[in-house]
């Protein structure tokens, strides 16, 4: 009952936000315009033009991407068996950037590249491209190591490798191509339309969907290798499906919305501290809410009701996100 009583709090809380996000912005539009606008298709055509191009769009960009990173953290801590993992760490996150880098600061240089030009959807199948690379590599290498540590530090070194590419790419890079990429890094959840909606929705649905049916074999991974084997689950090929549904998850939102930090760290914690439980069907379904309701939040935050100006969602994020991380870390060292 305690368990229902808590979702309930947190899905009257999400369907709160989504209301708010509906109604507040750069431009406030009245509870009764919304409902005529949703329900019954009436209002002016600024106020459809804003409900249903701008503000439903990006409220459903912020359901999937805070859903995504939090659930994908989630599977890296229990993977590494390390609080502070996230869904980065395996360097997806720089393949997708290195992929837009390329685009942006390289396209003019590599011919291959300039068919694509410079619109969404090219960065968007950069960005995947950059994540799928770096997910073959890592795939490739959980073929030959057992050890998930070392899986983790090659992870990472992958990352710091193609972020120093990224880096000389950006020194060579014209001041108009540097400024859209910087800006392109700091993440966004107001470009994405009903169009990349309909592939990025359906695509970190059911990789989600499907990670609930793992919630059994992580269970059994949280207690060790050795126990998961005593339960007769094949850890390499567990090993994997979690790899690449993390990929998947991260490396899709980042495409879409540009790398958003912190928010894969800190809400798996939020959902084990509310509910208190190692339960990963519980944990995976709690992470989605919660996760949701921090990205709404700070997408909320980010807009600057009143405002015409738009702050860029990494900084809230990170404004959240890094005091949380450190909570954590602290209060493991006092163990």
């Amino acid at each position: 009952m305690r368990i229902a009583f808590k979702i309930t709090i947190l899905l009257t809380l999400l369907f709160i936000l989504m209301f708010i996000n509906l109604i507040w912005g750069s431009v406030d539009i009245s509870i009764e315009t919304v409902f005529d606008v949703l329900f019954s298709r009436g209002g002016n055509d600024s106020d459809i033009g804003i409900i249903w191009k701008l503000r439903l769009p990006k409220i459903l960009t912020a359901l999937i991407a805070g859903a995504s990173l939090s659930v994908s953290g989630l599977l890296m801590q229990t993977f590494f068996r390390n609080p502070i993992a996230g869904p980065f760490v395996l360097g997806i996150s720089s393949g997708a950037s290195l992929g837009v880098a390329l685009l942006i600061m390289a396209s003019g240089s590599l011919s291959a590249l300039a068919f694509l030009g410079s619109s969404n959807w090219a960065l968007i199948f950069m960005a995947m491209l950059g994540a799928c690379a770096v997910l073959f590599l890592l795939m490739l290498v959980s073929l030959r190591i057992k050890d998930i540590n070392t899986l983790l530090i090659l992870g990472l070194m992958f990352g710091s490798a193609t972020s120093a590419i990224v880096a000389l790419l950006q020194y060579f890079s014209s001041q108009q191509a540097l400024q859209q990429f910087v800006l392109w890094s700091m993440g966004s959840l107001t470009g994405v339309t009903w169009e990349e909606l309909y592939l990025l929705a359906p695509v970190c649905c059911i990789v989600m969907i499907f990670c609930l049916g793992l919630s059994k074999t992580l269970d059994s991974l949280l207690l060790g290798d050795q126990y998961a084997i005593s339960m007769g689950v094949n850890v390499r090929k567990a090993q994997q499906i979690i790899i690449l549904s993390t990929a998947i998850l991260a490396g899709s939102v980042t495409a879409f919305c540009g790398p958003i930090a912190f928010i894969g760290i800190a809400v798996p914690h939020l959902a084990r501290m509310f509910f208190k439980t190692h339960r990963h069907l519980l944990l995976i379904l709690t992470t989605i809410l919660i996760g949701m309701i921090i990205m709404l939040g700070c997408q909320f935050i980010a807009q600057l009701p009143g405002n015409h100006q738009i702050l860029p969602i990494n900084v809230i994020t990170s404004f959240l996100g890094a005091p949380m991380v450190i909570y954590i870390v602290l209060r493991k060292k006092s163990i």
